[in-house]
């Protein structure tokens, strides 16, 4: 079976078709290149905002057009929330929810390698309730630990669409990371829908899942996706001290407004001081951080004085870099109904001027660590330069900061770490040389 995967949304979603692909993979299958190339396409879904549901409406379309004979498989938040028009969709043979993605292989395998029946698309799951070595130029391997969410954000359809809290064994997790390096990765990238909750149904919690993979692993970076800031203790920032060449010193921490009022409408579990004195505790015990977060513009009721709150509180805490975005309404949720809703032209103003921040503070936090010298993984060659003879590269550092930097064409540090020292700026990176 020739199976192209495809996905949108989240890391968490890209996560799981890494996984997907390596079980099918060691089952036999071929990973195809393209929706062309395959039998089969597998959709992982997004529907956090009515955006990412038409998104994956129009990828779905695209893929069938590529290829009229492919068979399409739907599964993510949107095939869970709106099961009924996904089956709708053109070439849809197989709609599975999110509770049954696990079980993707099976289901291929049974339903797909088979014969699907000429009728109806099949659906598993509908109400809500793992990579070979590195492919496409991927040196960073995204782990899924955990799935669902306990909290209620008025703007957030995902604890519908993920359903409870469930949390992988951390000696499955200790096992998948020590068979990814094997296989040639080099960073670990450890993911949930509520990273921050893990081991919340059985007794354990992210400190001692981190723990365990420090101890037990020998990957050379390990770095923690996105995590709420109500989740974490002060003591938390500690585990850096246990392997601080490997947790790698960079945290997402979504705070999606700096009003206090807009966070209580949200149903946030935080308040902006709060966040402002964990961020500090981090920077105090993280030599080298870097913190990244998540903002909504226009949510209802956010006056202009509650959105001056927010980018004076974005100014404080001097945020690498800013994923903004227009709030959406999204059908299921609260805040859909509240009253205060912000013109959409108004939303987009906000943004621009959030985006004009973001490239302000960014620049202000790659210029302060010009002169250090920090290892980056470097992913991929950009362009040669012929008349050099040399080759342009980017690469990550460890606290999340792209840099550029020439080696001799022929030279191939795709997947490797070198100390780098950083030059200078160039454009939205940072420029180095390598030491």
């Amino acid at each position: 079976m020739r199976v192209y995967l495809e996905s949108l949304g989240c890391r968490l979603n890209y996560a799981e078709m890494a996984a997907l692909g390596r079980k099918l993979a060691a089952a036999g299958h071929h990973l195809a290149e393209s929706a062309a190339e395959a039998d089969v396409c597998v959709v992982n879904s997004c529907a956090v905002t009515g955006e990412a549901a038409r998104q994956s409406r129009q990828l779905a379309r695209q893929l069938a057009r590529a290829n009229p004979a492919v068979k399409l498989v739907v599964t993510g938040c949107y095939a869970t929330l709106e099961g009924e028009t996904v089956a709708a969709l053109p070439n849809v043979q197989l709609v599975v929810g999110n509770t049954r993605k696990d079980d993707l292989l099976v289901l291929l395998e049974e339903q797909v390698a088979g014969s699907f029946s000429s009728g109806q698309p099949e659906t598993f799951n509908l109400k809500p309730s793992t990579a070979s070595a590195p492919q496409g130029g991927r040196t960073r391997a995204f782990i899924k630990v955990q799935d669902g969410c306990r909290n209620h954000c008025t703007f957030c359809i995902v604890t519908v669409a993920r359903g409870e809290e469930r949390s992988r064994p951390p000696g499955e997790i200790v096992a998948e990371v020590n068979a990814l390096h094997r296989e040639g990765y080099q960073e670990a990238v450890i993911t949930g829908v509520h990273l921050g909750g893990y081991g919340s149904d059985f007794g354990s919690d992210l400190r001692a899942l981190v723990t365990a993979l420090l101890a037990g692993t020998r990957i050379p970076r390990l770095r923690l996706s996105s995590l709420e800031p109500f989740d974490l203790a002060p003591d938390f920032f500690e585990l850096w001290q246990l392997a601080p060449d490997r947790l790698m010193p960079h945290l997402h921490l979504p705070a999606q407004s700096g009003s206090d009022a807009i966070l209580r409408r949200m149903a946030r579990r935080n308040r902006a001081a709060e966040f402002e004195a964990l961020v500090e505790t981090a920077r105090a015990r993280i030599p080298g951080l870097t913190v990244t977060t998540d903002l909504i513009a226009g949510f209802p009721g956010e006056t202009e004085a509650h959105f001056a709150e927010t980018v004076a509180f974005a100014r404080r805490n001097r945020f690498a870099h800013m994923h903004i975005f227009p709030y959406s309404a999204r059908e299921g949720t609260a805040a859909a109904r509240f009253a205060g809703q912000v013109p959409a032209e108004e939303r987009k103003r906000r943004v621009r001027i959030l985006h004009e921040l973001d490239v302000e503070l960014g620049q202000a936090v790659r210029a302060g660590f010009v002169g250090q010298v920090r290892p980056v993984l470097w992913e991929q060659p950009l362009h040669a330069q012929p008349e050099s003879g040399l080759v342009v590269w980017a690469g990550l550092t460890d606290n999340y900061l792209r840099v550029l930097a020439t080696a001799p064409v022929g030279a191939d540090l795709h997947n490797r770490i070198t100390a780098t020292r950083l030059v200078g700026l160039q454009g939205d990176d940072l420029a180095g040389t390598m030491v």
